[in-house]
């Protein structure tokens, strides 16, 4: 017997797509001094991110933007680091996701809050081109505060677009 086909559309709950990605620092990923790149930690976080977002559309996803990334410690060879990575706010066929990094000595269990960062992915159809995405059910007080926070992130990433559209047409006389 053949599964009943889900609505693509059918809102999702934000646990629905949540990761959790533990990552081994090794001698790779560091510099002389033992501290872990900062692309390396980019890219496990665009990684981390780009799985919560093609969980929760269930089609291909590209990154649009990082709105921010705060380096708050650093990362250390040997260390685990950890990407927690959940949808924090669903437009029409944009998601903004949220990556927590942690910092995790095994030997010694002590936890650090290494980062943080905000990125933008949008859905793609199977000709790549944008399509709509489900919209997003939230599930917890954190996940209100984050959804009201992301929403003053992407209207101020509209009205800084409005400034600088502006700005050129003022450039040009028009």
């Amino acid at each position: 017997m053949t599964p009943p086909v889900q609505n693509p559309l059918t809102a999702k709950p934000v646990s629905a797509s949540r990761v959790v990605m533990p990552q081994r620092m090794l001698p790779p990923d560091a510099n002389p001094a033992g501290n872990v790149h900062g692309g390396v930690i980019l890219k496990y976080i665009d990684t981390a991110g780009g799985i919560a977002a093609i969980r929760h559309a269930r089609s291909a996803v590209v990154t649009a933007s990082i709105d921010r990334m705060d380096f708050l410690k650093p990362a250390y060879i040997g260390e685990v680091v950890t990407f927690m990575a959940s949808v924090n706010y669903v437009g029409s066929t944009s998601m903004e996701v949220g990556v927590r990094v942690e910092c995790e000595n095994p030997m010694t269990g002590e936890t650090r809050h290494a980062g943080s960062a905000y990125l933008t992915y949008v859905a793609l159809d199977a000709e790549r081109r944008p399509h709509a995405v489900p919209p997003l059910i939230l599930e917890t007080e954190d996940d209100s505060r984050r959804n009201r926070e992301a929403a003053a992130r992407r209207e101020a990433r509209l009205a800084e677009r409005r400034r600088e559209r502006d700005s050129q047409r003022q450039g040009r006389g028009e």
